[in-house]
């Protein structure tokens, strides 16, 4: 039987532990757990807890934690993506399976051909959104460390991203198994429309090598799925020896 597992924005130890409210209207109202329920923590520091529900209220829900575990290892491979900012849950798609296929930092960019543009407030909700998607995905896929969600940031300022490799998506250009494994890598992918000549441009005098995922052209979406398994088959935990 699957444990179901939670995200603490806290740090968590053994003994008591009062849960927030959204977790615990999920836990009483939607999973429907009783007293004596076994359920899993984490805090995002790596490590697991253990435990089982010793009291469910209406709007508070404690878990008394017994057993601190080891969380899933990280991918070796650090990955840091610049996703094209896309419309609402094309974007929501992108984080939520680059999570699941271990991206430790994930930037929106805003490039030429955006159609979202996000300012103040409204900026500052969307990043809220995007870290809760990430966190869910977290509790969904088994990671113990939430990956980075940065604010929106224009291409310019991205391509200064420090990495061993580079890359940039583009349909014509030489696929990823040309190039050696590397211990930390920076991924482009543009925005729906695609980048423009001139922000490929920009990114190769950056350092950004042009790779390609094949002869399909894919939607801005997709296209993350695809690279960051590829990558992790190539050079991450995706490896029948990893």
């Amino acid at each position: 039987m699957r444990i179901s597992r939670f995200f603490v924005d806290a740090p968590l130890s053994l003994g008591a532990h009062a849960l927030p409210e959204a977790s615990a209207h999920y836990i009483s109202r939607v999973l429907r757990l009783t007293n004596g329920a076994v359920v899993q923590l984490f805090d995002g520091s790596g490590l697991e807890y253990r435990g089982e529900v010793v009291e469910v209220g209406k709007k508070q829900v404690t878990v008394e934690l017994s057993e601190q575990l080891p969380g899933l290892p990280e991918p070796g491979l650090r990955i840091h993506l610049g996703q094209g900012l896309s419309r609402g849950e094309r974007m929501d798609w992108a984080i939520q399976k680059a999570t699941e296929l271990g991206a430790t930092e994930i930037t929106p960019i805003v490039s030429e051909r955006c159609e979202v543009r996000l300012k103040d407030e409204r900026a500052d909700k969307r990043l809220a959104h995007w870290r809760q998607i990430a966190i869910s995905a977290c509790e969904q896929s088994g990671r113990s460390v939430i990956p980075t969600i940065h604010p929106p940031m224009p291409l310019q300022d991205w391509l200064a991203v420090e990495a061993e490799l580079k890359l940039v998506l583009h349909p014509v250009a030489e696929s990823l198994s040309t190039h050696q494994r590397p211990a930390t890598l920076a991924f482009l992918i543009g925005p729906e429309g695609g980048l423009s000549d001139s922000e490929v441009e920009q990114a190769r005098s950056a350092g950004f090598k042009p790779a390609s995922l094949g002869p399909r052209v894919l939607r801005t979406e997709t296209a993350p799925v695809v690279a960051l398994s590829v990558a992790q088959l190539l050079w991450g935990d995706f490896q029948a020896d990893a």
